[in-house]
């Protein structure tokens, strides 16, 4: 065999692993560098609840300050309906980059536990971290004869199911802590649920349901304007923000307390880098006084929770949220969708 010929091919295929070898660094450094520059185009978060509503005001206030820390624009898009359902699942389907967020509330860990298939598991997300946790107002139509709690809850039991109450959707924030307090005073009361509170605030209003559980953000200042009654705050202490408004608890509820946290979340799979990222400009956010104040006239707290563990605390509360379904379920069948609860075959 011609030796010159030999040597060129020992020198071609050489030369080819050496051009594998430098591509593969090329792409290995491209990988590392596009993340490095994260984010480098807009950033989505979708809320899965109508505008107006808590979640939605204190994401859009977040948002605005992530985005100066970010460099990018923080673009907030409203997917309401099917009692949350549709922002979830929404995100779940999205491309774990950084680049499509939600945010949502405890609505997130509890509709497994309302629903035999929401379309999603707690596993298709990552957490970023608690924006905010806030308590809820108990409003009523000051047209309606309820000036207190106790009146309420004393008509409710003179007439069984007669009475109604609005949410903002099965195993939402709005529908649970209602619940929770009908089922401590053994009343019984129709569900009527919205496709969002705020939508459900007109009917309240007018009297048309007797009471809802709605954010300070909106039933607060229409407390003032006289447009809403308030009976009660969720807080297991008097907000300084509703300081003339008494806890349920101090009505006859010892023990009652409910806070809605609200959060961001990521698709499963998200880098960890981008994760922290992400969170550290949350962290930014809420040290910023545009923030503060909006939490202060909200009377919400900020949330101190890492990603991980505010992983962890979604699961423990769906945990939560199971065992109180599988208890409700005995009680109130009617008012949930109890069919894949051991307590209603």
């Amino acid at each position: 065999m011609n030796t010159d010929l030999l040597l060129e091919t020992s020198l071609m295929k050489s030369f080819t692993k050496r051009l594998m070898c430098a591509a593969l660094m090329l792409v290995g450094t491209g990988i590392t560098f596009a993340q490095d520059r994260y984010p480098n185009r807009p950033i989505s978060i979708i809320v899965n609840s109508a505008p107006g509503a808590l979640l939605d005001v204190t994401t859009r206030t977040v948002a605005q300050q992530m985005s100066e820390t970010l460099g990018q624009p923080v673009i907030v898009d409203n997917r309401p309906g099917a009692d949350g359902q549709i922002g979830i699942r929404a995100v779940k389907t999205a491309a774990n980059d950084g680049y499509t967020l939600l945010a949502t509330s405890n609505t997130l860990a509890q509709l497994p536990a309302f629903k035999k298939d929401p379309g999603y598991e707690l596993k298709d997300f990552v957490g970023i971290g608690i924006m905010n946790q806030a308590p809820l107002l108990m409003v009523s139509a000051p047209s309606l004869p309820y000036r207190t709690l106790a009146e309420l809850i004393a008509a409710a039991k003179a007439a069984p199911d007669a009475l109604s109450f609005a949410s903002g959707g099965v195993g939402t924030t709005t529908h649970t802590a209602p619940a929770i307090m009908m089922h401590q005073a053994g009343i019984k009361m129709v569900h009527a649920p919205y496709k969002g509170i705020s939508g459900a605030m007109s009917d309240v209003i007018a009297g048309r349901v007797v009471f809802a559980f709605d954010g300070g953000n909106s039933s607060g200042p229409q407390i003032k304007d006289g447009r809403l009654r308030a009976l009660g705050i969720t807080s297991a202490k008097r907000s300084p923000a509703f300081p003339d408004i008494p806890t349920i608890a101090e009505q006859g509820f010892p023990g009652y307390s409910y806070a809605v946290y609200l959060g961001l979340v990521a698709p499963a799979g998200t880098p960890n880098e981008i994760v922290q990222r992400l969170a550290r400009a949350l962290q930014a956010a809420q040290a910023s006084e545009p923030v503060r104040e909006r939490f202060r006239r909200d009377g919400a707290e900020a949330g101190a929770l890492s990603p991980e563990a505010f992983t962890a605390f979604i699961r423990e509360q769906a945990v939560a949220a199971d065992f109180f379904v599988d208890e409700y379920c005995t009680v109130y069948p009617y008012q949930v969708n109890c069919s894949h609860h051991p307590s209603s075959l």
